[in-house]
């Protein structure tokens, strides 16, 4: 189910193509949920939230992949995202929808089906070295299939601060800032005290032994003495684009009178 679907039923209500007992009608059949035996499907999600369900790739098979993403696709809407996926995770989704895109750098497969009103300011992805490039790529691919304008600003890590300081003017006119650093997760920090934008960061499990598989990072961010900076999961930038992607557009959320 669509914003576009619904906005085209109202339409033909309106205009005397459809009686009351019919736009009714036409709304129960609109799929909600799709139960298909090892995924229920939340159809209404689009509508609610402004994108389909993503599908999380690891711990399902290929047969699983595909079908779930087939029915997503058949439902309509902007596109489709997968993320963590594999060779055979992506054979899968392309039996769905030919047409896929396979980025092997973030392991993500999408679909675009159309674009989305993009919000006034870019969401800038920010990264600390070129190992964590996966991570703020799952980022920026994110970010962009929501459609968000993304501006990317990698290797810019602290150990060469110059190299971020260049950049100070882009930073300032973000609309929200993704910080993705490894080791010890410093670059949050300093992001966060250059920009009035929020700041997202993601910690990676990027670094030698003692950063504990990002655990390090992690505790880092949390800790910053930056004001406004908010922490995901270690390395989840899939995370961090959604909540970046929130943020972006809520000067675009129209008004909605409470109930009296």
């Amino acid at each position: 189910m669509t914003e576009q679907a619904v906005i085209e039923l109202l339409n033909q209500f309106k205009q005397g193509q459809l009686s009351e007992q019919q736009a009714v009608e036409a709304f129960k059949k609109m799929p909600f949920t799709e139960d298909i035996g090892y995924a229920k499907i939340d159809h209404h999600r689009a509508l609610r939230m402004g994108y389909p369900e993503v599908i999380y790739c690891p711990g399902k098979t290929p047969e699983q992949i595909g079908g779930i993403a087939a029915r997503i696709l058949a439902a309509g809407g902007p596109g489709l995202i997968a993320t963590r996926a594999d060779a055979a995770a992506v054979d899968a989704v392309r039996k769905a929808a030919p047409q896929a895109r396979y980025d092997a750098l973030s392991h993500m497969v999408t679909v675009k089906n159309s674009e989305l009103t993009a919000p006034p300011r870019p969401v800038v992805i920010v990264s600390a070295g070129t190992a964590d490039m996966p991570v703020a790529e799952e980022a920026a691919i994110t970010a962009d299939m929501l459609g968000n304008t993304v501006e990317r600003l990698y290797d810019v890590g602290v150990s060469g601060i110059h190299r971020l300081l260049s950049h100070t003017g882009q930073l300032m006119e973000a609309g929200v800032v993704i910080v993705v650093a490894g080791m010890e997760g410093a670059l949050a920090s300093v992001v966060g005290g250059l920009t009035d934008a929020p700041v997202v960061a993601v910690p990676t499990s990027v670094g030698y032994g003692a950063s504990f598989g990002g655990l390090a990072a992690l505790l880092a961010m949390l800790n910053s003495c930056a004001a406004g900076v908010a922490v995901m999961n270690i390395d989840n930038g899939f995370g961090a684009a959604w909540l970046a992607n929130r943020i972006n557009r809520q000067g675009m959320r129209p008004e909605i009178q409470p109930d009296r």
